[in-house]
């Protein structure tokens, strides 16, 4: 459907797969988000191929920038409006689902956003093999999928293998931003960020933090606190 789009799937047979942490949706792309995929994929968008070192100044065109990698954006529109408050940090926007990576291509278009950059793939493979040591200014993982059921906790992302990962890819005093509605999975993420040699809590009685004014308060979690949930920010600094 976009021949010069985002790649079913882009790191082939070519590394190691580890259990996955995300579930690919396929749901249908609307024209618009098509017609963006179509036109703003070769500039703004990358597969997560796990063939080469990215340049984060030559991809984001500012060898000074900061960058943040947002691993999971939904349909992208918490990611344009925290682009937008801050356009002098550039977002690496990650996630699989296809109808988002578009929806947040013409959201990045029509604000006017150059601090955008779109990653199809898997988000282990993306920072294992694409990206440099402590090269990341933050990582943000909102919302991710709470995998409930006990038997499938293992595909849940916040674990200790992928704090090890992250630790070496976020610089010293980066800051690593956590936020879900599943009150089961946030006490784990608590457990696991807090017994981690490489992070230490930005809040002083070791609990969860307050949402910061620059994470957006979306549809997603409105559509939680209506249910009842209760939302919680985790927000670590890489020691």
């Amino acid at each position: 459907m976009f021949p010069d789009g985002p790649a079913p799937d882009p790191a082939g047979s070519h590394h190691e797969r580890r259990i996955r942490s995300f579930q690919p949706r396929r749901s249908r792309v609307t024209t618009g988000q098509g017609e963006a995929l179509r036109r703003l994929w070769p500039t703004w968008g990358l597969d997560i191929d796990g063939l080469h070192r990215l340049d984060l100044g030559e991809l984001f065109g500012d060898p000074a920038m900061p960058v943040v990698l947002e691993i999971g954006f939904g349909m992208g529109e918490a990611t344009a409006e925290m682009a937008a408050a801050d356009p002098a940090t550039g977002i690496l926007a990650c996630d699989v689902h296809t109808p988002g990576q578009g929806n947040l291509l013409a959201l990045a278009e029509r604000k006017g956003l150059s601090n955008v950059r779109v990653a199809n793939g898997d988000a282990i493979i993306l920072l294992r093999e694409m990206l440099a040591p402590d090269t990341l200014a933050g990582l943000r993982v909102y919302f991710p999928d709470p995998w409930p059921k006990k038997r499938h906790h293992k595909r849940r992302l916040i674990q200790p293998e992928f704090l090890d990962l992250a630790a070496t890819r976020l610089a010293p005093g980066a800051v690593l931003h956590c936020a879900t509605d599943w009150e089961p999975y946030a006490e784990q993420m608590l457990e696991v960020l807090s017994a981690h040699p490489r992070f230490e809590n930005t809040q002083p009685d070791g609990g969860f933090a307050p949402r910061p004014d620059f994470r957006p308060l979306t549809r997603f979690e409105g559509q939680g606190l209506d249910k009842g949930h209760l939302v919680r920010d985790l927000l670590f600094r890489r020691a």
